[in-house]
């Protein structure tokens, strides 16, 4: 294993990227308590029972970020494929044998602790993805099998999850697969016709299920059944107005006291802008900004096609999920059930989240732009340096060869 010297991006971008996630970590882990506080105190007899829980979840997240981002991300290109068929198997079994929670079936029990396989499906469609668009010789020779595993491989991701149902993941994933595309250099027509393939699809789904088709009207007339359907995005509209500029301070949200359904998890934004009003809202919105922005510089200057679209897509993912997020809280888009990363609580969700941001940083190690190959062994360096030490020989040979043969032409 050999390490490019310098880091793609530079190392501002790694102190960026780190220093965003360290923000949101922390800051998430503070509102997690405020916010579940109430709740567990009624129903565990412990105000800090899912602050914890998080917290291991966190020390779990930390160990999996460290461990991928000492790990080659060039490896993975041979373990795309598994990663996928393992992440198909893990999405059948939930429709099986999976724990379902408020009209969702998404969990497996494992060790007792439910786990999300969605989440790491998408990894594994973004490692596929990368893995195809960067095989040159194989878009160009065989399109047609390229296009069938490309497509095929998201795809079937995306059918399996949306079969859960979360229409939300689906999107999320589909979306980031799109961003992937066209780091790939996928053509605008190709990816026009795919995004409209897709678009019209997301519509028919969201108008075959009644409770879908309630979210959207809901998003469109907050008002129209605030004690029934619409009564958690008017909750999340109170949070926001009522923290106002600075917001009514720690720990002192009234949304909290099972006025806000979900205020730790998927509605987590809506606490900080009444706790902390407008600025941190806003805080929270330029951490998020920070991390993409290094994110995609270190994707952008990276040496290799396949660890380009690694970094962009995963950066791309998990910034999605937060728009996402953000904007369905904020009602600019119907609500989706997708948690903030990093911030809200959720094993599965920051698990997952850590080990991408740990291939990203892999990526910036191991890609650094122009950088030269370190010699792994003393062995190498002795062969190297005696290939050179015969080249350098054979040149000065040469030359006096042909000194002799020019004096022996003039005499």
């Amino acid at each position: 294993m050999t390490k490019a010297k310098g880091y793609a991006g530079g190392p501002k971008a790694r102190y960026i990227l780190l220093g965003s996630v360290a923000f949101l970590i922390l800051g998430g882990l503070i509102m997690i308590y405020s916010a579940a506080s109430v709740s567990d105190y009624v129903h565990q007899q412990d105000s800090a029972y899912h602050f914890k829980i998080q917290l291991q979840w966190i020390g779990i997240g930390v160990v999996l970020m460290y461990l991928a981002s000492r790990f080659d991300y060039r490896k993975f290109r041979s373990l795309a494929w598994p990663i996928w068929i393992a992440s198909c198997v893990a999405l059948v079994g939930v429709l099986l044998v999976g724990v379902s929670r408020g009209g969702a079936q998404r969990w497996i029990t494992i060790g007792g602790r439910n786990i999300q396989p969605s989440e790491y499906a998408k990894v594994a469609c973004v490692l596929v993805a990368a893995h195809l668009l960067a095989n040159h010789p194989m878009r160009t020779r065989d399109p047609k099998g390229f296009w069938l595993r490309l497509v095929g491989s998201v795809g079937v991701v995306a059918v399996l999850v949306y079969m859960q149902p979360d229409l939300g993941t689906t999107v999320s994933i589909v979306a980031a697969w799109g961003v992937v595309l066209i780091l790939g250099g996928i053509r605008w027509s190709h990816l026009f016709a795919a995004g409209g393939i897709g678009g019209t699809m997301v519509i028919a789904a969201a108008l075959l299920a009644d409770y879908r088709i309630a979210r959207v009207t809901g998003f469109l007339d907050p008002w129209s059944d605030p004690q029934g359907s619409t009564y958690q995005i008017v909750q999340s509209m109170l949070a926001f107005g009522s923290g106002g500029l600075t917001g009514v301070g720690l720990g002192m949200s009234r949304q909290k006291f099972f006025y806000l359904p979900a205020a730790h998890t998927d509605f987590i934004f809506a606490i900080i802008g009444e706790e902390f009003g407008l600025i941190g809202t806003l805080l929270t919105v330029a951490a998020f900004v920070l991390f993409t922005y290094a994110g995609f510089r270190i994707a952008l200057n990276t040496r290799d096609s396949f660890g380009r679209l690694v970094a962009g897509g995963l950066t791309a993912m998990i910034s999605i999920q937060a728009i996402m997020n953000m904007a369905a809280v904020t009602s600019l888009m119907p609500v989706t059930g997708i948690p903030l990363p990093l911030v809200s609580f959720g094993g599965s969700s920051m698990t997952f989240t850590m080990a991408c941001i740990g291939v990203i940083l892999s990526v910036s190690t191991y890609g650094a732009k122009g950088a030269s190959r370190a010699v792994g062994s003393d062995k190498e360096r002795i062969g190297a340096g005696t290939v050179e030490r015969r080249r350098n020989s054979r040149s000065h040979l040469s030359g006096i060869d042909g000194g002799r043969k020019a004096s022996r032409r003039r005499a």
